[in-house]
C-alpha cells in the first residue's frame, strides 16, 4: 500500500491510560491525520492535548489502543522496530551523558544506532558545523549551557540520516537566541536532504514556520491546515490599543482581560495592548470598553487563530484568574519612602576561576516588576540565586528588603516569597496540607496560619483536598504562587515560572503578577518567553555575567536599534550579538 507521498497516516487513532486518581484517562481520541512528506509539520495545543503521547506512538515506543498507523508507509503497530530504525526522536528531555564530552556524546550515540565508522567522520562533521560545537568536542557535556545542550541532543539525534524526524518541544526553557539557531538547523535539514520533520511546540512563531498545522485538545485535532488558512478564522478580529501615557500596559491589558465576554485574548507587546475581539461581540461594543483609548485594527497572527480555538474549548475548569490579592501588611506600608527594596552593587560571584556574574549593579523599586533576562549561561540563574539568599556573593553589595544579605540573610528570606521553575512541592499531599506544611516553615502557627490557609485557598480558586500532584500544570503553577505568598511577602522572586504550561494559564498567571504589582509587592522574575518581558516596568539583559542592556522594555527595543514598538525577541538577539562582538573586540570574548 502507499500513501502518496504521506509520511504518516493515522485513521481513528486512539490510546487510554488509566489515570493515577482511577479510571480512564483519554490521551489520544479518534485522531485522523495525514502528514506530508518532505515538509515541516508542528503539532500545537496545551497542556494535556496529547501531543507527546501522539508522537510516541510515531515513534513505535508506545502501542495505539485503536485506529491505523502507518509511518513511512509501514504499520507501526505491528513492526515497530523497522520504523525506528528509519526515524529519529528527540524527546523533551533527551538524555545526554553529563560526565562524557561533546565528541563522545556523539560517538555513543552513533554506536547504539550502528553507524558504520566509515560514514561517521562526514557526518559528525556536518552536525558540528550546523549546531557551531566544532570548538567545544572536548568539554564535558554537564558543562554546556541549556541552549548548547538541546543543541548537542539534535546532533546526537541526527547521528544518522533519517527519513523523519520527531521533535517534541525542543526549544522549551531555551533563550530566543538558541531557539533561532535551533531552527535555523533543522530548516536547513528539510531543505538540504529534504527530511520529513514533526514538531511539537508551544510557540506561535515557530508553528508560523510550518507547511501544516495541527491544532490539538485534550486529544482531539481541533483544526488543520497551513498556518495562512487558520489566521483566517480571527480575520476582522484583531486590533491594538495603545495605553495613556504614563500607564503600564499591563495595566490596560488585565482591563480587557476582565472584560470577559467581549474580549477573546490580550497579551502586552510593544509597549501596546494586542487584543481579539469575541465574533459575537459588535465593534462598536470597544469604543464603552476602551473610553478615551485609542485602537486599531491589526493584521491577525496564527497565535490570535490558536487562542480563539483554546478559549472555545475551554471546559468545566476554568483558567480565569484568582481573585486579585490584597495588599500585604509589609507591601502596602512602606516605611522608607522612595528607597529601593532592592539595592545591587558591583555584584560578583566566582566559582573557581570561573566569574558567572561580573560586577552587576541595578536598583529596584518598591511595587516594580522587574526582568531577569539572558541566554542560557549568561549568569541570569547566579544573580537570581544571590538575590534571593540561596547563594552567598563573592564579593559587592547586596541588599533585600533593606537588609545586607551579607549579614541578615535569613530575616531577609522571610520577607521575599519563591516559585520555582519546576513544581516543588510535596505531589503526594493535598493541596491543604502542602500550604499548611510550607506555612509552618515559614513561622505561621495557630489560628493565623488557618487564617491565611483558609483565605488564599478562596483568593486562588484551589480545591483543597486534590493531590497536588496529580493537578494540570496551569493549577500546579497557581498552588506554587499560593505557597509563595502565603506568609505575605514583601518580594516575590519568579523563576521561568511558565516554562512548559499553556497559553490560558500563562495568561491568567499574568493577571495575578498584575495584581500583585498594583497592591505593592515587589516581582523579580526570570523568563525566555520574551511576550512577559512587556510585562515588566523594567529589564536587565545579562550575558556572559555582564548587563547588556538596563530600562524599560521600550528603552531596551531603542538600545537595540529598533522602533519602539518591535519585538522584543529581536530586541533581545540584537542586544546580545552586538555584546558578543564587543567581547570579541576586547579580546574577552563571550562564555558558551
Amino acid at each position: 500500500m502507499s500513501d502518496g507521498g504521506a509520511t504518516v497516516v493515522a485513521e481513528g487513532l486512539r490510546k487510554t491510560f488509566e489515570a493515577p486518581g482511577g479510571g480512564p484517562l483519554h490521551a489520544v481520541g479518534g485522531v485522523s491525520m495525514t502528514l506530508r512528506a518532505g515538509e515541516l509539520t508542528a503539532l500545537v495545543g496545551p497542556d494535556g492535548a496529547g501531543k507527546t503521547t501522539l508522537m510516541r506512538m510515531m515513534a513505535g515506543l508506545l502501542k495505539p489502543d485503536a485506529g491505523m498507523l502507518r509511518v513511512l508507509d509501514i504499520d507501526v503497530a505491528k513492526d515497530p522496530q523497522t520504523v525506528q530504525d528509519r526515524i529519529s526522536y528527540m524527546p523533551q528531555r533527551f538524555g545526554l551523558y553529563e560526565d562524557l564530552s561533546v565528541q563522545e556524546n556523539l560517538d555513543l550515540y552513533a554506536d547504539l544506532h550502528g553507524v558504520p565508522q566509515n560514514l561517521r567522520r562526514e557526518r559528525f562533521g556536518r552536525m558540528l558545523e550546523m549546531t557551531d560545537m566544532a570548538r567545544f568536542t572536548d568539554r564535558p557535556a554537564g558543562k554546556l549551557s541549556g541552549g548548547m545542550k538541546q543543541k548537542l541532543g539534535l546532533a546526537c539525534t541526527l547521528v544518522r540520516s533519517p527519513d523523519l524526524l520527531l521533535l517534541d518541544e525542543p526549544s522549551v526553557g531555551v533563550d530566543p537566541l538558541s531557539r533561532r539557531d535551533l531552527w535555523k538547523i533543522v530548516q536547513q535539514l528539510v531543505d538540504d536532504e529534504n527530511l520529513s520533520v514533526i514538531v511539537s511546540t508551544a510557540y506561535m512563531d515557530e508553528a508560523e514556520r510550518c507547511a501544516q498545522v495541527f491544532v490539538m485538545h485534550e486529544g482531539r485535532l481541533l483544526a488543520e491546515g497551513a498556518p495562512g488558512a487558520l489566521r483566517e478564522r480571527a480575520r476582522g478580529l484583531t486590533y491594538v490599543a495603545t495605553p495613556p501615557s504614563g500607564t503600564p500596559a499591563r495595566d490596560l491589558q488585565a482591563r480587557l482581560i476582565d472584560a470577559g465576554t467581549r474580549i477573546v485574548d490580550a497579551v502586552p507587546k510593544g509597549g501596546a495592548v494586542w487584543f481579539i475581539r469575541q465574533p459575537e461581540a459588535e465593534e462598536r461594543a470597544l469604543d464603552g470598553l476602551l473610553i478615551g483609548i485609542g485602537y486599531r485594527s491589526r493584521p491577525e497572527e496564527l497565535e490570535d487563530a490558536f487562542m480563539m480555538m483554546l478559549r472555545q474549548q475551554q471546559t468545566k475548569e476554568t483558567h480565569a484568574a484568582p481573585e486579585a490579592p490584597t495588599p500585604s501588611p509589609q507591601a502596602a506600608s512602606n516605611g522608607n519612602g522612595d528607597k529601593p527594596v532592592i539595592v545591587v552593587r558591583d555584584l560578583v560571584r566566582k566559582f573557581g576561576d570561573f566569574t558567572a556574574v561580573a560586577s552587576t549593579s541595578f536598583d529596584v523599586a518598591r511595587g516594580e516588576i522587574f526582568g531577569l533576562l539572558g541566554p542560557n549561561g549568561a549568569g541570569k540563574t547566579t544573580t537570581f540565586r544571590m538575590l534571593c539568599g540561596l547563594l552567598p556573593v563573592s564579593s559587592g553589595h547586596l541588599e533585600v528588603a533593606g537588609m545586607n544579605l551579607r549579614t541578615a540573610r535569613s530575616q531577609a528570606r522571610a520577607r521575599i516569597g519563591y516559585v520555582s521553575q519546576k513544581f516543588a512541592l510535596y505531589g503526594n499531599l493535598t493541596v491543604r496540607e502542602n500550604l499548611e506544611f510550607f506555612g509552618g516553615a515559614y513561622g505561621l502557627r495557630g489560628q493565623a496560619l488557618r487564617s491565611r490557609v483558609a483565605a488564599t485557598i478562596a483568593q486562588f480558586g484551589l480545591e483543597p483536598a486534590a493531590i497536588s500532584g496529580l493537578l494540570p500544570g496551569g493549577y500546579k503553577q497557581r498552588l506554587a504562587m499560593a505557597t509563595g505568598l502565603l506568609h505575605e511577602p514583601e518580594i516575590l522572586f519568579l523563576d521561568e515560572p511558565t516554562s512548559g504550561i499553556d497559553p490560558l494559564a500563562r495568561r491568567a498567571f499574568w493577571r495575578t503578577i498584575t495584581a500583585l504589582a498594583q497592591a505593592g509587592v515587589t516581582v523579580i522574575i526570570t523568563t525566555h518567553f520574551m511576550e512577559e518581558a512587556e510585562y515588566c516596568d523594567r529589564i536587565a539583559i545579562q550575558d556572559a555575567g555582564k548587563v547588556l542592556a538596563l530600562g524599560t522594555p521600550q528603552a531596551v527595543r531603542e538600545q537595540a536599534g529598533l522602533d519602539g514598538g518591535a519585538d522584543m525577541n529581536n530586541a533581545f538577539i540584537a542586544i546580545v550579538e552586538h555584546g558578543r562582538a564587543a567581547g570579541r573586540g576586547d579580546g574577552k570574548g563571550a562564555g558558551a
